[in-house]
């Protein structure tokens, strides 16, 4: 038994989790590895070959690590939860005209608690991932800071763990760069790991189209949506779209409409099926709803806290300001600069330096 305890390791089979497990179990503890099958590529009827971290190469990988370093590893069937929390949230969101980040669902809804339940089962008093990230405390507070190598920083994704969670997790990847981690499996005898490529896509949606996984999940969606207006920001009809599902808040490309200038998705309404569009400058707000929200470092978001507020995952952030909305859960956003692109069902997390304050699911935005 390791002084330092044990813990319970998400493992992929990628190159990341595989390193954390490489480096817990080299810091002394004993580690436990486990592999969550979320997914079965065959039922997303996509025509992309089955890889990432539900495929059977990818389980293969993590079992041969954990044998080569001698450690146990189990493999956790969670299909069923996954399926029911976060693909039927995803198909809902779209279905109600907003632009969900399953991910964050994933992260904070399924894999945590999976991983919490099978730590206890087993005794193990940690569980560490391979997320780029930084755990401070404060106050006796636990909290997430961003990563040291900016490229790779996944602290926007982890603002929905409360403090259970992040007390007993690690993140051992969040001090070092992508490279040095790809250089730490080369030297630990891992030299075609160290060169293997990762993968951005949604894992449930392996061949990225998101609106062909809409159409094969729901029954007959293409032809109930089908032959809806386009409008302009005064009501007025411009032509006909494909259904308000497939279209996001900002999009410009793909939308199959020429009316002699770039136009751009402002809004989209489910109940009349109509997608609203305008020009670039339709798109920017002056504040925004958040709701759902988790304060990370602080008991409660303090009421005027100037913060960076990112909108999405690659948003570098707008300084603002957070207000109490007197409505559990809710924060109201005041922007000092003008934000374009404000899509509810995206995340909104609130940033205090490099430090993660809280976040929450945007509910609106508000117009200049």
């Amino acid at each position: 038994m390791s002084k330092l305890g044990k813990v319970l390791v998400a493992m992929s089979g990628g190159i990341d989790s595989t390193v954390t497990a490489m480096m817990m179990h080299d810091q002394g503890y004993e580690v436990i590895g486990i592999t969550m099958k979320t997914w079965d590529y065959a039922n997303s009827g996509g025509n992309k070959k089955e890889t990432g971290c539900c495929s059977l190469d990818s389980i293969n990988d993590a079992r041969q690590v954990a044998v080569n370093m001698g450690f146990h590893h189990f493999i956790v069937d969670i299909r069923e939860d996954f399926g029911d929390f976060v693909i039927d949230n995803f198909v809902d969101e779209y279905m109600a005209g907003r632009t969900p980040n399953p991910c964050v669902l994933c992260n904070t809804h399924i894999k945590w608690n999976s991983l919490l339940k099978r730590a206890d089962a087993l005794d193990c008093e940690f569980i560490a991932t391979g997320h780029y990230a930084i755990i401070n405390e404060q106050a006796g507070r636990k909290f997430v800071t961003k990563a040291v190598d900016d490229k790779k920083d996944q602290s926007y994704v982890l603002w929905g763990l409360d403090q259970a969670c992040l007390h007993r997790s690690k993140f051992p990847l969040g001090g070092y760069t992508k490279p040095e981690i790809r250089q730490m499996a080369y030297d630990w005898g891992y030299e075609e790991l160290s060169k293997k490529a990762e993968s951005f896509e949604i894992c449930f949606v392996p061949d990225n189209d998101y609106r062909g996984f809409l159409k094969r999940r729901v029954d007959g969606l293409a032809e109930k949506v089908n032959g809806g207006n386009f409008l302009n920001m005064k009501g007025e009809i411009l032509g006909q779209h494909e259904g308000y599902p497939f279209y996001t808040i900002g999009q410009r490309k793909g939308l199959k409409i020429a009316l002699g200038k770039p136009m751009y998705v402002t809004k989209i309404e489910p109940k009349t099926n109509t997608v609203v569009l305008g020009e670039m400058e339709d798109l920017i707000k002056n504040g925004m709803t958040v709701g759902g929200v988790n304060s990370m470092k602080y008991e409660t978001i303090p009421d005027g806290l100037e913060a960076v507020t990112r909108i999405r995952y690659k948003d570098p952030g707008t300084l603002s300001a957070l207000r109490n909305n007197n409505i559990p859960g809710q924060v109201k956003v005041e922007f000092f600069a003008n934000v374009k692109g404000v899509a509810p069902g995206q995340s909104a997390v609130f940033y205090e330096g490099d430090d993660v304050v809280g976040g929450g699911i945007i509910h609106s935005g508000r117009m200049n």
